[in-house]
């Protein structure tokens, strides 16, 4: 899935990741490629990512949002 991590000051990561895990205000979840689309809040801890390449990315935020629609997945975050 395309990934797309920003804050309001940067890009932190764009690109391909086959899976991405965020701290939501309802517990972490952890999104799939062609994962149903969804809006969360995000709250203060560690988005995690696995891009194609088998890496592990993580960023630690205090806050933000996500929206995944068509398996493009858009998280804005404050740091």
């Amino acid at each position: 899935m395309k990934v797309e991590i920003i804050s309001p000051s940067a890009t932190l990561f764009e690109g391909e990741a086959s899976s991405v895990t965020v701290p939501s205000m309802m517990g972490p979840f952890t999104l799939l490629e062609h994962h149903a689309a969804i809006v969360a809040i995000l709250e203060k801890g560690k988005v995690s990512l696995t891009d194609k390449n088998g890496e592990l990315k993580e960023f630690d935020i205090k806050g933000g949002f996500t929206e995944n629609h068509d398996n493009h997945l858009t998280i804005c975050v404050e740091l």
